[in-house]
């Protein structure tokens, strides 16, 4: 066990026997942290048998194409000089300690090759259950495959996904769905600052701008672990964790803890529903139905 996840333990462990406030003046820290540590030390008390989620996040160099001008461009494809390809990729297993990284070396980016960093990144995603990033599913995946396919590499194994920034869409009305605000709602600190120049000193094979774009990339990483498990209850179309655990009991479809039965019905237009709550993340679910008695049958239209 790593020294930062001890810490995090002694904090949880703290607060549950003193309190919010005395655990954060106790390690010195602001209760939004106290708060934070204790969210994600729960989940890593999980089933050993819960579905493998990875947190993906890549970043990608720009294209360079000529263009007549800056404004209202249709660029033809023969003025492509060099496509665009990913820079760098980092992941983490949900709530593990390591995060995983890759990025172009010096050659690879003079000779503008990514291939050994796709087949990289392609090898993880083979060992996932569930991915989950913010813009997943409209850049990081197709970019990806596009990529993969490329490269000559084959259909990864199946495998579901959770976008972050869809789910923020669609269930919050916050000022900004972008994973730098986000980040300052959940732990006061979003993302590590960059400009365009960063990435033009990527693209001549700097070193030292390449370890701090891997490192702008891990930290994407970290924060989006965090708001993942923040807006995880909120989720209605979150894959159901229980589909993958092997359980005695009824388990909470969005993070895989024992649920608790609640006395109070989910009801749809012509049936009503067992209602439990996650004794963890505070969610709900809906079990099996209710019998609608026939005299309450007859009286229902749909």
């Amino acid at each position: 066990m790593s020294y930062k996840t001890e810490r995090i333990k002694d904090i949880y462990l703290y607060y549950h026997e003193y309190g919010l406030e005395a655990t954060a003046k106790h390690f010195d820290i602001q209760q939004e942290t106290v708060s934070r540590y204790c969210r994600v030390y729960k989940f890593k008390k999980e089933n050993k048998r819960a579905p493998k989620i990875l947190i993906l996040d890549i970043e990608t160099l720009p294209m360079h194409v000529r263009v007549w001008g800056l404004y209202k461009q249709r660029i033809p494809i023969d003025n492509i000089i060099n496509d665009w390809l990913i820079l760098c990729w980092s992941a983490k297993w949900l709530c593990a300690p390591e995060i995983l990284h890759d990025c172009l070396t010096p050659d690879d980016c003079e000779n503008r090759s990514d291939k050994r960093i796709s087949e990289s990144v392609y090898k993880l995603l083979e060992e996932a259950d569930i991915v989950v990033g913010h813009n997943l599913k409209r850049f990081d995946m197709r970019r990806m495959q596009s990529r993969f396919i490329m490269h000559d590499l084959k259909p990864f194994s199946p495998i579901q996904t959770v976008d972050t920034l869809v789910e923020s869409r669609k269930n919050f009305a916050h000022s900004s769905h972008k994973l730098d605000f986000l980040g300052q709602l959940v732990r006061n600190q979003g993302k590590v600052s960059t400009n365009y120049n960063l990435w033009v000193r990527c693209e001549s094979g700097e070193q030292e701008a390449l370890d701090y774009m891997q490192g702008y990339c891990d930290e994407d990483v970290a924060l989006e672990e965090e708001v993942y498990i923040w807006m995880l209850p909120w989720m209605q179309s979150h894959p159901n964790i229980g589909l993958y655990q092997d359980s005695d009991g009824k388990v909470c479809k969005r993070c895989g803890a024992p649920v608790k039965w609640v006395d109070k019905y989910q009801y749809t237009l012509v049936n009503r529903y067992d209602s439990f709550k996650c004794t963890r993340c505070g969610s709900y679910s809906r079990g099996r139905r209710t019998d609608v008695t026939p005299s309450e049958r007859s009286t229902i239209l749909a």
